[in-house]
């Protein structure tokens, strides 16, 4: 198991960084200097609760010095016929003989058993992270979702556009109350926590995608205690 980054997902083929669905991306050539000639798979990632500055980062067409501000948190290693600690082992090898200033694996530990997991979990959320990633060892590497890996957090999160913006009270007179936002089966709800001031000041625009966590669904599909998490920028990466 490893943490979950809230990073924007970078497959480096051995000579270019490229985004999940295809797009190049421009890191300048200090960014890529250490990485290896044969491809990774990873986490480009700002710390904790760095998302959005992240994400605004890669999609420019050059931004240097915002990308020397990044790290590629290695996590797999796209490789034919070998599980996952044969795969990792690779990385670590190259990295511990060729350590990157960018670039780096990302902590593995074996789960012990289910309190182990639960205690990780709890350690990883009280820093802020988002959750966790279980790998079945033995699983071979495939491109897209896999049945060997698993999101573990205690909480969900989902995906809604935002169609209004509500006007606050009290503390909020004058800026942002709440979105109304709607699922991608047309129900609505309103998110009305997890903004800081900022956000209140400049919401999401009218159409935009936004990422919101809950704990489960009522009867009448609307998600219960939804709370703001981020702006989805990377949906065209």
């Amino acid at each position: 198991m490893s943490e979950k980054l809230d990073g924007v997902r970078g497959r480096w083929d051995g000579r270019r960084l490229w985004s999940k669905n295809g797009h190049l991306f421009h890191p300048p050539e200090e960014f890529i200097r250490g990485l290896p000639d044969f491809p990774l798979d990873g986490e480009i990632w700002g710390g904790r609760g760095t998302f959005g500055e992240t994400a605004a980062v890669v999609q420019r067409s050059r931004d240097d010095e915002g990308w020397l501000q990044l790290k590629f948190a290695v996590f797999d290693v796209p490789e034919a016929g070998t599980d996952f600690f044969q795969r990792i082992a690779r990385a670590e090898k190259w990295f511990a003989a060729h350590p990157s200033d960018y670039a780096f694996v990302l902590s593995q530990k074996i789960v012990q058993n289910r309190d182990h997991l639960q205690e990780e979990l709890r350690r990883v959320e009280g820093l802020g992270g988002e959750g966790l990633m279980v790998r079945r060892p033995d699983a071979f590497y495939r491109v897209g979702r896999s049945a060997g890996i698993l999101k573990v957090k205690s909480f969900q999160d989902a995906e809604a556009a935002v169609v209004a913006h509500i006007p606050g009270s009290g503390r909020n007179r004058g800026r942002l109350g709440s979105l109304r936002v709607e699922l991608d089966n047309g129900i609505q709800f309103r998110i009305g926590s997890g903004f800081s001031d900022a956000q209140r000041e400049n919401p999401p625009p009218i159409g935009a995608v936004v990422t919101f966590k809950h704990y489960g669904f009522y009867p009448s599909g609307i998600p219960k205690f939804p709370s703001f998490l981020r702006v989805r920028k990377d949906q065209d990466l």
